[in-house]
């Protein structure tokens, strides 16, 4: 029986884990819209909500924490000075992040779930995702993405 345990393991030692969830937090504030597995995006949803609750606190040992998991200034004064001031975000309590379930991968069909911000659409994180030097490779005139 699993009495009193929190967190899933993924089968990974604690530092790839921690690793793993830090990379993935820095996309998502980044591109503010990945893919990945259903577990991952429900046990990044506790990391990244735990990250926006310290940008909206906004002080100088919040912004040092956030570093010290982030390892980016750029992304620390993205999450600090424009996800945490965001009308759908500054208002909440708690539940930043949106988990939407696409589907299956192809290769070994496990269930994949796109997870954002909540506000975040795909038409208005197109051009995160997409730089222009890229992005006729990706999305057509009409504003659809192309199967990679």
């Amino acid at each position: 029986m699993r009495h009193k345990v929190n967190a899933r393991r993924f089968g990974r030692e604690t530092s790839h884990r921690k690793a793993l969830f830090n990379n993935l937090a820095k996309s998502l504030i980044r591109y503010e819209m990945i893919q990945t597995t259903d577990t991952k995006a429900k046990e990044l949803r506790r990391v990244a909500d735990r990250m926006i609750t310290l940008g909206k606190r906004g002080d100088l040992h919040a912004r040092r924490q956030l570093l010290a998991r982030l390892g980016d200034k750029e992304l620390v004064s993205k999450l600090i000075d424009d996800l945490a001031k965001r009308d759908d975000i500054s208002g909440r309590q708690g539940g930043y992040t949106r988990i939407v379930k696409i589907g299956n991968r192809q290769g070994d069909n496990a269930p994949i779930s796109r997870i954002s911000w909540v506000g975040a659409t795909l038409e208005n994180t197109e051009a995160l995702r997409y730089p222009a030097h890229i992005r006729d490779q990706f999305v057509t005139d009409e504003g659809e993405e192309l199967e990679a």
